[in-house]
């Protein structure tokens, strides 16, 4: 891909998943790579292991001294941030609306959502000092464009993150700054793994829920970080603000068609299992 090559990229939430195959790619691809992630170890591992020389980084995208410091290192380093990978985000809790916590919501909502704000300021601070310009992607989600009984804080933050995304590229249009998000769908990642094998939902039964798009498989976490790349690169030059979901095309099916699977399971098995606390009988 064209424009990556010799450009220094900031990838976050790049220790493992879809933020270390995003580090890998624009590694092959000749950048020059910062690992943020706040799990040191992971970072230097990734970095270590790169294509091109990378530098890891300690830090947690919810606190703005650590953002602001992952861009100071990234600069006494390389000089300079050309493309910027906004990958890191949790995934939450499965707790039903009524049993969630505050203190659960405003985690998730701090890290995927603040966190991608104070990465997004962060960077175009960093483009207005230089008077450069530059390209952005968040790492978004296919939860962001519909809804479902459960991972409320999660979904909630991934809507809010398309606004930044389309706040960000209005914004930074003008001044040459492209702002693009992925919307992964179905993709086994360890951000994924916490929940109970038994929870339909989680990572457990990600293959199972993956047969039913329309390309009847989950995707690899190498191929969101293709997406990015595109998205990062001058292949993209006249794309800016758009969610590109990369899902199999989960996202366009209609589930009241047959094609969509409509009538083909029964509701009650479903409706048991997300509201077995008796909220509904």
């Amino acid at each position: 891909m064209k424009g990556i090559e010799g450009k220094v990229a900031v990838v976050t939430g790049a220790g493992r998943g879809l933020g270390e195959a995003s580090a890998r790619r624009l590694a092959e691809l000749g950048a020059h790579v910062v690992v943020v992630d706040i799990d040191e170890d992971a970072a230097t591992a990734v970095a270590k292991s790169l294509a091109t020389p990378g530098l890891p980084v300690r830090a947690d995208v919810s606190v703005e001294a650590e953002v602001i410091g992952y861009h100071a290192a990234a600069t006494e380093a390389y000089g300079r941030v050309d493309l910027h990978h906004l990958n890191a985000g949790v995934f939450g809790t499965f707790d039903a609306l009524p049993d969630l916590s505050v203190d659960d919501f405003e985690r998730v909502m701090r890290i995927n959502v603040i966190g991608q704000f104070l990465g997004l300021r962060e960077a175009f601070r960093q483009f207005r000092i230089r008077q450069a310009s530059g390209t952005i992607v968040v790492t978004a989600s296919i939860a962001g464009l519909t809804g479902s009984a459960d991972l409320l804080p999660y979904q909630t933050s991934k809507h809010a993150v398309n606004g930044l995304i389309h706040g960000a590229a209005v914004y930074g249009g003008p001044l040459g700054i492209r702002v693009n998000g992925v919307a992964p769908g179905i993709v086994p990642t360890e951000l994924f793994a916490g929940p109970d094998a038994d929870h339909g939902g989680g990572k457990s039964d990600m293959e199972q829920r993956a047969s039913t798009t329309p390309l009847r498989r989950a995707g690899s976490a190498q191929e969101i970080a293709d997406v990015a790349a595109y998205l990062l690169s001058d292949e993209s030059t006249y794309v800016t603000g758009q969610i590109l979901s990369a899902d199999g095309g989960a996202s366009i099916v209609n589930t009241v068609r047959p094609s969509g699977g409509a009538g083909r399971w029964d509701p009650r098995d479903i409706d048991t299992m997300t509201y077995q606390n008796g909220e509904r009988q």
